[in-house]
């Protein structure tokens, strides 16, 4: 029985052996939690390209830390905050929609990006791992940083969380009652961006809005209450996030990449076995 117990956990056990495992574990774990929490609000409100759009300004950031020898995760986070708020800033100051101002300022601080970085002749490891994901890669230092962040983001949405699901919902109704809807619209894209950049060590720039996004979205097939869908994303975002590490380790491939695919798997799965609004459901209804 022992012997059986052992040759079943080994695999599971084998690679945490290296440091680099282990901090890998903890990092994916934090960011699947941190992600699949903002992620609910993101898919509730229709903020998709919100966290697309921070993670691509972010890279502004950090390559400008790059250039002055600084620290990118810090350039990635004053970026990242900044944009959030001028997205919000500009939608209200110049009442367009807010896939408009995204546009706007998604593009300029991207743009800006690109040009500083075509003065570079070579990119370092540190800035092609924050590019593309390198979770394998990440440090103490890392660690910390997204501990930090993570944990702001998730004191925010428990202090608030009662005023942003009633301005998820019904924001004209939640100004009426009292509720500072502008603050919290400004405090949650704050937010937003710093969840996407917790994301960017473990995925990358390219990917981070995957974590955002698909946790969510699976969730909502499955069940109903926000509340309920919270939940069962962070849920899914863990086992996703650990069994595309594991895989990752396994097939030698990266990590980032991994752990979205897999994510993204569930999602399918989910789309055509929900027994309230997958594809199956949806052909034989009378077995809903």
């Amino acid at each position: 029985m022992d012997n059986m117990l052992g040759i079943l956990l080994n695999p599971l056990m084998e690679p945490l052996a290296f440091p680099f495992m282990q901090r890998g574990l903890l990092a994916v774990a934090l960011v699947g939690v941190v992600s699949a929490v903002i992620g609910t609000f993101v898919v509730m409100k229709g903020l998709a390209f919100v966290g697309d759009a921070l993670a691509h300004c972010a890279f502004t950031g950090a390559a400008m830390a790059f250039l002055v020898g600084g620290n990118v995760y810090l350039g990635a986070v004053v970026t990242g905050v900044l944009s959030a708020v001028a997205i919000t800033w500009v939608g209200r100051t110049a009442r367009v929609p807010l896939d408009t101002a995204i546009g706007i300022i998604f593009a300029g601080v991207f743009a800006l990006g690109v040009l500083m970085m075509s003065r570079v002749r070579n990119y370092t490891v540190d800035l092609f791992a924050f590019v593309f994901g390198n979770v394998l890669g990440v440090g103490m230092d890392d660690l910390v940083a997204i501990t930090i962040m993570g944990v702001v983001v998730l004191l925010f949405v428990v202090l608030l969380y009662k005023e942003l699901l009633f301005t998820a919902y019904d924001p004209t109704m939640a100004a009426a009652s009292g509720v500072p809807v502008v603050l919290l619209q400004y405090l949650l894209m704050i937010v937003l961006g710093l969840t996407t950049i917790v994301a960017l060590r473990a995925v990358g720039i390219v990917l981070a809005v995957a974590m955002l996004v698909t946790p969510a979205a699976t969730a909502l097939l499955l069940v109903r209450r926000f509340h309920h869908i919270m939940l069962v994303a962070v849920g899914v975002s863990l086992i996703c996030a650990v069994v595309g590490l594991y895989l990752s380790y396994y097939l030698a491939v990266a990590s980032g990449a991994a752990i979205v695919l897999v994510t993204t798997l569930a999602f399918l799965l989910a789309l055509l076995f929900s027994p309230r609004r997958g594809l199956l459901a949806q052909r034989n209804p009378s077995a809903v």
